[in-house]
């Protein structure tokens, strides 16, 4: 493998791995920051001291998760400068300030609000404390909003000019009001609600099958996950469908590569399966109902969606000679179990809904479920990755679109040895890190208590 196919795999392995805590610190944030609200409605003392452990429990499993989000996301920037520096030369005018302002007015003011938060439980109202922590949610999602205004352009270039070979800047307010920003937002902040409701879902569960003395708190508060997660999940379905029709007109090689569509057709069927012949441009199989894709994308049974095919050519007229189809099978497949894994999901929380709201501490009864909840953790995990997977991986082999290929942006003095030795001490320092992050957080989680007993 080549200096460009290693830094590729290098930025999808850091990137993926620090898109594992993103989505937890978007939905958790705001979670934890509800369940102090409603500390601080309450008033029996009793509750008043158990609700103030839940919400220092979910408090420190949140700080875990902040802490690993930083120390993978800081490797990302040295990226743009060792393996992308022609990217970097070519993009830095406009990527720099949303990058700029991510740190300026979201991550400086996460950061020091979670010191505040963590330091001033005894020292702040409760009021002031409770506002701390809905200021940390606030910044980590505007902290998102400004990366994904960096990655928007990436993928439906706005508001620029080309000069000396160089991206300019021409419009910052067309950089901010990209269309494209609007669905990428707002699909990963519902990813981020349903993440982390899913997360506080497993741990009530666990909890609940095997803290007698904690079950009261935790059933109260599987049954507030339940909702908090529904509404996540009913948000990427929405959010994703919408972004999913824009894409017809920002980026149609990208949606007809997701659905496998070679040939323009209207009406275009939706394939369920199929065996993609990437090189002969066809489906040699497939299993298709007729009229979705359409329907999908035009809210009608009626309504032409161009194929790759006929896509490809007009690249090559667009762009001169050139191979401009992604990866189909793997956006195929990465789709189908994006829906798979949302549905499987969603399944579940309806379930484990019902019996929660049904027998309240009863529910211990099902404690040999309960136990092997922890076993589904992976599943929003597997649906970000394979999600981000298909965002990223639809534009190539652009890494602008229209304005850069992947091919001209990696450094051009880079060797493969050079990149295979950070590419080894990342994944070694990653695995490490990762064992003692979930080390220490399911430590914390089987050894604290949520009783009436004052600390």
């Amino acid at each position: 493998m080549d200096a460009l196919i290693l830094s590729r795999l290098q930025f999808a392995i850091t990137t993926v791995y620090h898109f594992l805590f993103v989505p937890v610190t978007l939905g958790l944030s705001i979670f934890v920051a509800l369940l102090e609200l409603w500390y601080v409605k309450s008033g029996s003392y009793e509750e008043r001291i158990k609700l103030k452990k839940l919400v220092k429990f979910f408090g420190t499993i949140f700080l875990i998760n902040f802490a690993m989000g930083v120390v993978t996301g800081i490797v990302q920037e040295f990226h743009f400068g060792m393996n992308w520096s022609e990217y970097s030369r070519f993009m830095g005018d406009i990527f720099g300030a949303p990058l700029a302002l991510e740190a300026l007015t979201a991550f400086f003011l996460e950061s020091t609000f979670i010191g505040i938060w963590v330091f001033g439980w005894d020292r702040l109202s409760e009021k002031l404390h409770c506002a701390c922590i809905w200021i940390v949610a606030f910044g980590s999602n505007l902290s998102a909003f400004w990366i994904l205004v960096a990655n928007s352009f990436m993928q439906h270039p706005v508001g620029y000019e080309i000069q000396e070979g160089r991206a300019v800047m021409a419009s910052f307010f067309d950089l901010v009001t990209n269309p494209y920003v609007l669905g990428e937002y707002c699909h990963a902040f519902f990813a981020g609600l349903t993440t982390a409701g899913f997360l506080v879902i497993v741990v009530s569960a666990w909890k609940i099958a095997t803290d007698e003395v904690s079950r009261e708190m935790f059933v109260r508060t599987l049954r507030r996950a339940v909702l908090f997660t529904l509404f996540g999940i009913f948000g990427v379905m929405g959010s994703g469908h919408l972004h999913t029709q824009y894409l017809a007109t920002a980026n149609p090689m990208k949606l007809s590569s997701i659905e496998a569509l070679w040939e323009t057709a209207d009406p275009a069927p939706f394939a369920i399966v199929a065996d993609i012949n990437q090189a002969a441009g066809r489906n040699d199989s497939e299993i298709a109902v007729p009229y979705l894709f359409t329907f999908m994308v035009h809210n009608s049974f009626s309504g032409e969606i161009k194929g790759i095919n006929e896509l490809q050519r007009e690249a090559v007229e667009k762009y001169g000679s050139g191979y401009y189809v992604p990866d189909v099978k793997g956006l195929f497949w990465s789709f189908r179990i994006m829906v798979g894994v949302g549905g499987a999901m969603m399944a579940i929380v309806m379930v484990t809904g019902l019996l929660a709201f049904y027998f309240g501490e009863e529910i211990k009864k099902f404690a040999c479920c309960l136990k092997l909840m922890p076993l589904l953790l992976p599943l929003p995990f597997i649906a970000n990755s394979v999600g981000w997977y298909i965002a990223e991986a639809g534009r190539q082999p652009w890494i602008v679109v229209g304005l850069q290929k992947t091919v001209e942006a990696v450094s051009p003095n880079l060797t493969a040895w050079d990149v295979w030795a950070t590419l080894i001490g990342f994944t070694a320092i990653y695995l490490f890190l990762a064992v003692l992050a979930v080390f220490a957080a399911v430590r914390f989680i089987n050894r604290t208590k949520i009783t009436e007993e004052v600390e």
